[in-house]
């Protein structure tokens, strides 16, 4: 078996059988259309190496609504693995807030009443269950104000529902209101500072391939390893790795590093000591232990 190598070593199939696009999603398709044409473009283009490599499979971080613009990271081949890592992380939102009456000159200390723990159904039109349920909202601020309208930035856990959240603070404010124009700036890692294209990814693809420059792939596709960096982070040998990719554990004696932030509990990301993501886990074990497990698996990555 081989590990994979560093992640800025890697060439540019490895990349996109292991490899992340900060998409920048435009309003119209869905966000599993847009994950769709993703995958199929890397598809085709890779049938026509003459190596094997394909990808069959890409997800979306956080399902954005058809209008619904922003941040959307596509994680392709491998890196689907790693979807479960953007339910830990906050978001972030700009809203236009439509109020259906004239806009109360005290917006500003009524909106800031929505901040922390509140309650949420999620819609009819959800694909989870309709259950009361807590979510926290981390930051609420009026960036802009017009007799009628309110623009917001809106920083929540992950699972908030926006448009729900924008009819109560209607609610709150005596006018009603409903959602407007709605673009997500944040899903944690990732931001709206270097969001790409379709366009330019596609772009990317054709000139690797047809001038054998890829320069702009390297630039438009990350190694999946970025979804990672909020993660604790756990060092381990290449003979521990090994083990792990057959299924066993994380065993004290092949942890050569336990990062300071790790508690016992928490969600954390193993690597070989070249920076090559391994799997995720449970922390289980005392990090200065000399035996026994240190993690638990939940996703082999090799």
């Amino acid at each position: 078996m081989t590990l994979r190598g560093p992640p800025d070593e890697r060439s540019p199939v490895e990349l996109l059988t292991f490899g992340v696009v900060n998409l920048d999603k435009p309003p119209g398709p869905s966000s599993h259309q847009v994950s769709g044409w993703i995958r199929d473009a890397v598809d085709d283009r890779l049938s026509t190496l003459e190596e094997t490599a394909t990808i069959d499979r890409a997800a979306h971080a956080g399902t954005l609504d058809p209008k619904v613009t922003g941040c959307l990271p596509v994680m392709l081949g491998d890196a689907t693995r790693l979807a479960q890592v953007f339910l830990e992380g906050k978001k972030e939102y700009v809203a236009v807030l439509e109020c259906h009456g004239r806009v109360p000159s005290d917006a500003e200390s009524i909106v800031a009443e929505f901040e922390g723990p509140i309650y949420q159904k999620p819609p009819r039109k959800s694909a989870v269950s309709r259950r009361l349920r807590v979510r926290t909202i981390h930051d609420l601020e009026i960036v802009e104000r017009e007799r009628r309208r309110l623009l917001l930035r809106i920083r929540c856990e992950s699972g908030t529902y926006v448009r729900k959240l924008c009819h109560d603070l209607g609610l709150g404010l005596g006018t009603g209101a409903h959602m407007g124009d709605l673009r997500r700036t944040m899903t944690a890692p990732f931001d709206d500072t270097d969001l790409h294209t379709a366009t330019e990814f596609i772009d990317a693809l054709a000139f690797w391939l047809e001038d054998d420059d890829p320069t702009q792939l390297y630039d438009v596709v990350d190694p999946a390893e970025r979804i990672l960096e909020d993660l604790p982070r756990i060092t381990i040998a290449e003979s521990a790795a090994r083990e792990v990719a057959n299924g066993a554990p994380v065993y004290a004696p092949g942890v050569l590093e336990v990062g300071a932030d790790a508690r016992v509990a928490d969600l954390v990301a193993c690597y070989t000591p070249n920076g090559a993501a391994v799997c995720l886990g449970e922390f289980v074990g005392d990090r200065d232990a000399n035996s026994g497990v240190i993690v638990d698996l939940e996703r082999v990555l090799v």
